[in-house]
């Protein structure tokens, strides 16, 4: 730097030894603007920190007025100091009192200086201060001079973030970077978590910024690219993408990145002035997310994404570091927080030690909640840039029910969190309680409540909930978590293990459900327009009859001398079903032939999901063995309402009047061609919703593990005669009770009535 006493990498060398030193945080701090002022040739040099409450105060100063120290504050956006906060971005100027944005502190002593040079301290894209040098003349600061600031500013950032600062502040003030934040998701499983952050994919905490040979540093920079371009190139062959927790367009666009010039341009910049390769990745990625975050462009917020996750990787090529989190270090009480995770990666963890998963991305019927579920972990998603706003190690919890995650939260907070997870802990024993009491109501119908499963793990709750068996295993789970497409033999070995478990127990089992949002690692991609109705479940099979007939043989082998219960998923008319059940008595047939023992009992039945069916209800209850509703993709295709789209997903209610009158014409023609049915979607895991359907008719309700017991506590307590009627006479418009109008949902009418006849919701 022109003029500057010993440059940039003097400066940081010394930086670091005043943070090494065992000395009071304010003291630090006043040494350090004294070391900036000098070696920036500066009469000022001045450190704003970020508090919790937006407010930026002035912590340190050379120059300024000490006696301003901590007494002046100023909002972000006001003044030189809030503009580069706001904006995230340096401000040079040779005369700074004639910008428009210049504010005048009397207390600081300012007026004398005209030149100003300011940039923020930003960690992970957010701002957690403003670094300032001022000079008495109308000085023009350079390109290296600006960038050396920059620099600098990076070491300041691991100290405020550190949280050494906190005692400094005006009294019941935080500095941003420490401060409790509340977050609001997307709750995707239920339940309560208490604990502390750990990273899926560990940021690199760059502390070897000061480089001794430039050259050496560049040629770093250069290989650990080649060595990510060429991994994501492999990936991208292999086929090897689930695995590792992206989409091919997600790869694709990492691909993009890695080639792009002026990204590479910018960290070989960065290293110029004097700092390593990582700590270059780190200064390149924190301006670019600053400056992301704040635009208005959706397609460059949604990039953001994929220069983190790119950068993430490069630091961890230049450190040697793994990617993700090690399984076997994994600490007590640990909530995961992720950009995305497959299930295979969940099930990695050691699930006793685990209490709760925050993402940024996936839906309320993405893989890795179906998962979560069965393992009794609580999830939120949709958290932006949840994995940014944490460090390993803060106190977080997680409300699975609400969808509320509190970041560092305060001790009343988190007092009032453990009073909850308390109350939730002796609810759950005194459902717990319930296990053995027969599922019948106040005026004796009988409910038959079974679990929804997809992994071995999901079967010991049946026993434990008194569950009466497992009325949706879901088979495309095996598929999802393996790297590859299971053998016949792998997938009878689970079929058999499953029989094993649930010894004398129901299990119905439906057929592979893929396509849409539910992709394979090992198959090739279907690029659609709209893959939730596109080509999926029995639409694959009835294309590639391999792969049912495949599945129909392993599971008829592992079902020897038992009942097989199978199910066709999104079946859109009863001629696709006739013509899966043809498959399946082909199988029969053949393993006939060849002397193989078959079950004792064989029940083919249809899920009713697609709308079509809705009237064909005649025809497929009089071929169909037995059906079932998916109420989730019923819903979604009967309001044309995508349930992973939250624009869209909480626009219309499930216990609305068109949707209780589909459900009840179903229950109608089933019961009329004595066709047992049962619900397996979310709303039969939900008390009202449970209670709505039981009052439709609806006899066998299929859910998760934690549901049962409120469902079970909810039906002992309900008479469905006054509830039939209820609904029949809401339905038929007819309902007293709505002087004459029609709701557009029951919701509020079945809240009152359960709150009439004490029955708990």
């Amino acid at each position: 730097m022109p003029g500057a006493p010993g440059g940039p990498r003097v400066l940081l060398r010394r930086l670091r030894e005043v943070m090494a030193e065992p000395v009071a945080a304010q003291t630090r701090l006043d040494r350090i603007v004294v070391l900036i002022a000098a070696n920036m040739v500066s009469e000022v040099c001045s450190l704003y920190v970020m508090r919790a409450d937006n407010a930026l105060e002035l912590y340190a100063t050379e120059g300024l007025n000490r006696e301003a120290v901590h007494l002046t504050k100023m909002r972000a956006g006001e003044g030189l100091v809030g503009l580069i906060a706001e904006n995230a971005e340096p401000l040079a100027l040779s005369d700074a009192q004639t910008h428009l944005a210049f504010s005048y502190r009397p207390e600081t002593g300012e007026e004398a200086y005209h030149g100003f040079l300011g940039v923020p301290v930003l960690r992970a894209g957010n701002t957690l201060g403003v670094l300032v040098v001022q000079n008495a003349a109308r000085r023009i600061y350079t390109e290296e001079e600006v960038e050396a600031l920059q620099t600098t500013s990076m070491v300041l950032a691991e100290l405020i973030a550190s949280g050494e600062l906190v005692a400094l502040g005006e009294p019941g003030s935080e500095t941003a970077a420490r401060r409790p934040l509340h977050c609001r998701g997307l709750p995707l499983a239920d339940g309560l978590g208490l604990g502390y952050v750990v990273l899926h994919e560990p940021r690199v905490i760059v502390r070897n910024i000061i480089a001794s040979d430039l050259d050496a540093e560049i040629a770093r920079l250069d290989a650990a690219i080649r060595e990510v371009r060429s991994s994501i190139d492999e990936m991208l062959e292999r086929g090897d993408i689930a695995h590792q927790g992206d989409h091919r367009d997600v790869l694709e666009t990492f691909r993009m990145f890695a080639h792009d010039q002026g990204w590479l341009r910018r960290m070989r910049d960065a290293v110029r002035t004097g700092i390593t390769a990582e700590a270059a990745v780190e200064r390149v990625q924190s301006d670019s997310r600053a400056r992301m975050m704040r635009s208005t462009d959706p397609y460059l917020r949604e990039r953001l994404h994929d220069l983190d996750d790119l950068a993430n990787r490069l630091l961890h090529r230049l450190v040697g570091r793994d990617l993700v989190a090690s399984r076997d270090v994994l600490p007590d009480n640990a909530i995961l927080v992720a950009r995305m995770m497959g299930p295979a990666a969940l099930l990695d963890y050691d699930r006793s030690r685990l209490r709760g998963l925050v993402l940024e991305e996936g839906g309320q019927t993405s893989h890795i909640a179906i998962v979560a579920r069965a393992l009794n972990i609580p999830v939120v998603s949709a958290v932006e840039n949840a994995s940014s706003l944490v460090e390993t190690g803060d106190g977080i919890i997680v409300d699975g029910d609400t969808g509320d995650v509190q970041v560092r939260p305060p001790p009343d907070v988190e007092a009032a969190y453990a009073g909850k997870a308390r109350l939730r802990a002796r609810r759950q024993e005194q459902y717990r309680q319930l296990r053995d009491v027969p599922s019948v109501t106040r005026d004796a119908v009988e409910i038959s409540l079974q679990l929804n499963a997809g992994l071995l793990v999901d079967l010991p709750h049946v026993a434990e909930t008194g569950a009466a068996g497992v009325g949706l295993f879901r088979t495309e789970l095996q598929f999802m978590i393996a790297e590859r497409m299971p053998s016949a033999k792998e997938q009878q070995a689970l079929y058999a293990d499953v029989f094993a478990v649930m010894d004398d127990r129901p299990v119905t089992f439906r057929s592979l459900d893929i396509g849409g949002d539910k992709l394979l690692p090992y198959m090739p991609r279907v690029d659609e327009e709209n893959p939730a109705i596109g080509w999926r479940a029995i639409r694959i099979a009835l294309d590639r009859p391999a792969l049912l007939r495949i599945q129909a043989r392993a599971l008829l082998k592992a079902a020897s001398g038992r009942h097989l219960r199978l199910m066709f998923p999104m079946v859109a008319t009863t001629d696709e079903y006739r013509r899966a059940r043809l498959l399946v008595e082909g199988e029969v047939g053949y393993l006939r032939r060849t002397g193989h023992p078959l079950p004792a009992e064989i029940s083919l039945g249809a899920m009713v999901e697609v709308p079509s069916l809705l009237f064909d209800l005649d025809g497929i209850a009089r071929e169909a063995d037995f059906l079932s509703i998916g109420s989730n993709d019923l819903m979604q295709f009967l309001f044309a309402a995508d349930r992973d789209n939250k624009l869209v997903s909480g626009r219309f209610d499930p216990l609305s009047l068109p949707a209780l009158r589909a459900l009840r014409r179903i229950a109608a023609e089933a019961d009329a061609a004595d066709c047992p049915v049962t619900v397996c979607g979310e709303m039969a895991g939900r008390p009202i919703s449970a209670m709505a359907l039981i009052g439709l008719g609806f006899r066998r309700l299929s859910m998760s593990a934690a549901a049962v017991g409120p469902v079970k506590a909810m039906l002992l307590a309900l008479d469905t005669g006054p509830l039939a009627s209820l609904l029949d006479a809401a339905l038929a418009g007819t309902d007293p009770a709505t002087g004459g109008a029609r709701p557009e949902t029951l919701r509020a009418a079945l809240a009152n009535f359960a709150g009439a006849h004490g029955i708990p919701l």
